[in-house]
This record gives structure tokens, sequence and C-alpha cells, in this order.
């Protein structure tokens, strides 16, 4: 079986590192100019080499995301940082706008150009033009259903890689061509400083009673008329694989290093759980469905891949049963050395997160790294402390605890 590319999001270093161990075959990320992402963490010059030269020694790729739509003014700046980018090693660049990308095939020809989904590619005629021109691969928009992804896939050229959306956040607009922030607040959504107004929440006034609200849609969080459902394809892999999608893309540059390790470890288990026989996939699978609610995500569902979404909006604030509470700094003959991102007690149960899956054990004790002083409970983000660990652990790897503000809510 071709096994599709694991595509990740790398918002920044602690991201990209994520990604890499827990199994991503690519990433992409962006400069503090030119991506879609104004408020991720993103990668200065210097931070982009050290990325690139880690990726690499992977054998991973890195894409660098340059579709924000730029004013002419921008043009030769956007090049200029095109052309330094291909120079340090990148491995292609994401563009939306037409011009940008026919100015950058003509003047930065070494760099492979793939066409954004901002670039709402919906048909054969439309990614063959992109294709002559020398694009290289096609994000398709996603509106789009897998029925009409697979029929596409059969008028291209097999040389053009299709790349699709399986997991995360989705706009209520046109694959992203959002007004509404420039409205409200001033911020473009198109320049990459988008608010998310989307996500607030609206309720109906009557122009002649001034002060009375009423909501339009409510649960007990309240109304969220235009908020997106978030995206998981997890068990549908069979059908994305033979639609002909050759690019497996998580969302998600805003997004934390723990949930980038959680969402990537699920997927890169069910892709190689399918290598082996649709039957071990499916085996797997609840198991992994289960893993993606262990990270922050809005209520699911599978966006345009088998029709118009139900349903498309109210999707409220959101979920995590269990939170990131430390990440592993080394271990040794089962003890390891952690740094503390959020509190944990004496006695807990607690997961460990690696590349091979999640295994729960119990805390027994807890001591700080810099004291030797026991403790029966840390909570200082930061904090170094050594524990029991009966797993074998490595760097990069995560612990994490329930969710206790998701236990109140929900009374799990």
């Amino acid at each position: 079986m071709n096994l599709p590319e694991l595509l990740a999001p790398a918002g920044g270093m602690p991201q990209l590192k994520a990604a890499l161990r827990f199994g991503a075959d690519a990433v992409y990320g962006a400069l503090p100019a030119f991506g879609l992402r104004a408020f991720a963490g993103n990668f200065t010059w210097e931070a982009l080499e050290e990325a690139l030269a880690l990726t690499h020694s992977r054998g991973k790729k890195f894409y660098l995301t340059l579709n924000i739509l730029p004013y002419q003014d921008e043009m030769e700046a956007l090049r200029d940082t095109a052309y330094c980018a291909c120079e340090m090693g990148v491995d292609a660049a994401l563009v939306s706008d037409l011009g940008a990308f026919l100015m950058l095939r003509r003047e930065v020809p070494k760099l492979p150009l793939h066409i954004s989904t901002q670039a709402n590619t919906l048909n054969a005629e439309a990614a063959r033009f992109y294709f002559d021109q020398g694009a290289e691969r096609i994000v398709l928009a996603r509106e789009l259903s897998l029925a009409r992804i697979g029929a596409l896939r059969k008028l291209l050229p097999d040389a053009l890689e299709l790349e699709a959306f399986v997991h995360g956040a989705m706009c209520m607009s046109y694959s992203g061509r959002c007004m509404l922030s420039d409205h409200l607040t001033g911020r473009g959504g198109n320049r990459g400083a988008c608010a998310q107004p989307c996500r607030w929440e609206y309720v109906l006034a009557e122009k002649k009673r001034p002060g009375e609200y009423w909501p339009i849609e409510e649960d007990a969080r309240g109304t969220y008329l235009l908020s997106a459902y978030d995206l998981n394809m997890l068990s549908h892999l069979p059908e994305l694989t033979d639609a002909g999608i050759s690019s497996l893309k998580i969302e998600g540059r805003m997004k934390t290093e723990y949930y980038v390790a959680t969402v990537v470890c699920a997927y890169r288990r069910a892709i190689d759980a399918l290598a082996q026989g649709e039957a071990a996939y499916r085996a797997l699978l609840p198991t992994l469905e289960a893993e993606l609610t262990k990270a922050s995500h809005r209520a699911f569902n599978t966006g345009f891949y088998f029709g118009a979404p139900t349903p498309m909006a109210g999707a409220a604030g959101f979920e995590q049963e269990m939170e990131y509470v430390a990440r592993v700094e080394s271990w040794r003959e089962g003890l390891a050395v952690l740094s503390i991102k959020n509190r944990f007690y004496v006695g807990d149960t607690l997961e460990l997160l690696c590349p091979a899956g999640s295994f729960p054990f119990r805390v027994d004790a807890i001591t700080l790294a810099d004291t030797g002083e026991a403790r029966n409970t840390v909570s200082v983000a930061g904090q170094r402390v050594i524990i029991p660990l009966p797993h074998p652990a490595a760097e990069g790897d995560f612990l994490r605890g329930p969710n206790r503000n998701h236990r109140e809510k929900t009374g799990a």
C-alpha cells in the first residue's frame, strides 16, 4: 500500500519537535511574515535554519507557508523571503495568491510550490492550470466531497499531488476566505490576524427593543451560531487513500506541543495499522478515537467529505478529557525527570504519552529535582521534579492527567 504523507502543524519549535517525535512525515510552518497565523510562535530565520536541520536529519520535510494574500507593495519582500528560504533548503512553499504563485515560479524557479487551500481549487481545469505552471501539489478546497475528490484525481496527471485536511478547526467561510474579523475587529483573516469572531457567542436583538436579547440556539454554555465543528477523519483513512489523497493534513499552528503530539500520534498509529490491513486498523480505531478526545477540541464531524456537514455550526467551547501535566526531560532505570505544566498529586493516576501509545501509571512519589525534597503535589510551571515511571520514556514524551474542569462540567 502507498501510504499517504502525514503532515503536521508546527507553530514553533516545540510543536515541530513534537510532530517529528510522534510520527509526522512532514511539517508546515511560517516565518513572522507572509504566513496565515500571525499570532503563532512562528520561526525566525535562525530558528528556521535549526528547524530545517532537525527536520532533514530525521528524513522529514518542512513546508513554508507563504499563503497570505499580498498587496503589490509586498511582492518584492515576498519574493526575497521565498528566495532566502529556498536557499536554506525548505522543501516547498505554500501560496494562495495567483500573482504570488506566478511571480515565484518565474523568479524563484528552484522552489517547489504547493497551492494553498485558500486558492479554493475545486475542479480539474484549475488544478491543471497550476500544474502546467509548475505547481507540484494542490491543497484541495475543504468544500470537496470524497466522491468529487476521487473523480478529480482521475482527471489529473499522476505527478500532481493532492493534499487535504483531515483534522482540526474548520472555518465558517468558504475555504477560510472570511471578512468577519476585518469588519468587527480590524484584524484581517486573510492577513494572518483572524480574531475568530465566529467563535463568539451571539444573540438576537429587535430594533425597537434596545437592551432586550434572545439566544438563537442555546446549550449550557451559551449560543454559538457561527462556530464550526472540528474536523475528524480518523475513521475514514481507507476512503481518503482510495480517493487519491497523498498528504493528510492536520490543522493547528496555534495549538500546543501537547495537542500536536496527541493528534499526530493517533493518526500515525492509524496509518501504520492500515498498512497491516484494514482489520488491524479497524481494531485499533476505538482506542485512537478515544485518544483524540484527550486533547483540546470542539465537537467533531466529517466536514464536507460526505456531503454538507450536519451540523456545520453550533459547536460550543473546547472539550478536553485529559490535560497536559508534565513533559519528560529524561528517563533512566525507572525514574523520570519532568518539567511541570499543571498540578498533579501523589496517588494520581496519570498517563505517559509516547510514540508507541499511552500507558497509565500511579504516581507513587514526587521529589524536587533541585533539592531532593519530597512533595505531595507540584503545580509551578517549569518546576523540575523526579518521579518513578515504570514504562520506558524519552525526552519529548508527555504526561497527562484527568481534566478536573472537564469532570466537574460533565459529571464524568
